[in-house]
């Protein structure tokens, strides 16, 4: 992604396998915050400086860091496990692809998990900083392999595509969002409900970041990673904390 491609912008960060749906999890069952880091040493010192209860969480090549807690299965991510905790957490692309919107002026994380309610809170976000200054765009994040596009979030993109335009008819989309969009529609099959989810878990399956977890055992994610709205859970980022933690009344768009 260019520097500034978000600049002043709403940005939608999108990590479909798995560290977008993993945060969303952490959150829905009421992990005190998700505090992302780009590197593992930096999650280290910045448990250790928080202390108490605090988790850490990620990993590298898909597997979990030696000495974590927790991994980046949202499997884990129970509210047995996390409820009332702050999570440091670091993943090889999605807190990469999250420290590179530090120059939006809000930053969403989405996924198929939310999307809907994250379509609807980027354009509340939008309506609010466009009353302030010019109009501004949603940038849908893709985090994506090692700099290159992946396949899943593409789809993630597309399904938050497909739920604004459901919700927010008149609104334009752009030629990509448009073609993410189709694609999703293509992998879900056109279904609705749980015939739309086990399409996407075979459409998921056959990614790159799929094939690369079910490789390692992990293909129990997919089905988890594929529930279209399962969560209604918005993270939303803090430049000032550093802490992701969910829409609420408290920090409301």
């Amino acid at each position: 992604m260019p520097v500034g491609a978000v600049a002043g912008g709403i940005a939608v960060v999108i990590d479909v396998i798995r560290a977008s749906t993993t945060i969303i999890t952490a959150l829905a069952h009421d992990a005190a915050g998700v505090i992302p880091t780009d590197a593992v040493e930096k999650a280290r010192s910045r448990a250790a400086m928080l202390g108490g209860e605090t988790l850490l969480g990620g990993e590298r090549g898909a597997v979990r860091i030696d000495g974590f807690q927790l991994g980046n299965s949202p499997r884990e991510y129970t509210r047995e496990q996390v409820a009332g905790r702050p999570i440091v957490f670091t993943t090889t692309n999605g807190t990469a692809a999250l420290a590179a919107c530090q120059d939006a002026a809000v930053v969403l994380i989405g996924s198929l998990v939310n999307r809907t309610a994250v379509a609807a809170a980027a354009r509340r976000a939008a309506a609010r900083v466009a009353a302030q200054a010019d109009p501004v765009a949603v940038h849908l994040v893709c985090a994506g392999v090692e700099g290159q596009v992946a396949d899943e979030d593409l789809l993630g993109a597309g399904a938050i595509a497909d739920a604004a335009q459901a919700l927010f008819p008149d609104d334009a989309l752009d030629q990509a969002a448009k073609e993410a969009r189709a694609q999703f529609l293509t992998a879900a099959g056109h279904h609705t409900g749980a015939a739309a989810i086990a399409q996407l878990t075979a459409s998921l399956a056959s990614t790159e970041g799929g094939r690369r977890i079910v490789a390692l055992g992990m293909q129990d994610d997919l089905p988890i990673v594929a529930a279209l709205d399962a969560h209604q859970t918005v993270p939303i980022f803090d430049p000032t904390s550093g802490v992701l933690t969910p829409i609420s009344a408290q920090n409301a768009l």
